[in-house]
């Protein structure tokens, strides 16, 4: 069982009262493969945790059901947006992994 997925994304705002987010979505069948593979239930929210890549930084995340949009969706932190040189818009390529831990 792969419990690793590459894949491109735009990355979006999201809003709720006073809290602007970054995200990315996976894609649809990155999504189904993700619920598909989760070797313990999902967590608060049916978030799910995960490793990310993006360039070269690593960090430990989660990604969370968007039942609006059907997929995942992942916070991207402003500390890995600065470093990278990406922002809201622009498209990166991204590395989960299944946090087993």
């Amino acid at each position: 069982m792969d419990l690793r997925w590459e894949f491109e994304a735009d990355l979006w705002l999201w809003t709720a009262r006073a809290d602007v987010w970054t995200f990315v979505s996976l894609p649809a069948e990155v999504s189904e493969e993700v619920a598909d593979s989760m070797l313990t239930p999902p967590r608060g929210f049916g978030s799910v945790p995960v490793v990310v890549e993006i360039g070269s930084s690593r960090w430990s995340t989660s990604v969370f059901p968007d039942a609006g949009r059907g997929v995942y969706i992942m916070p991207v932190k402003k500390a890995v947006r600065v470093r990278e040189g990406v922002d809201v818009g622009d498209v990166v390529t991204v590395a989960i992994e299944l946090d087993t831990r």
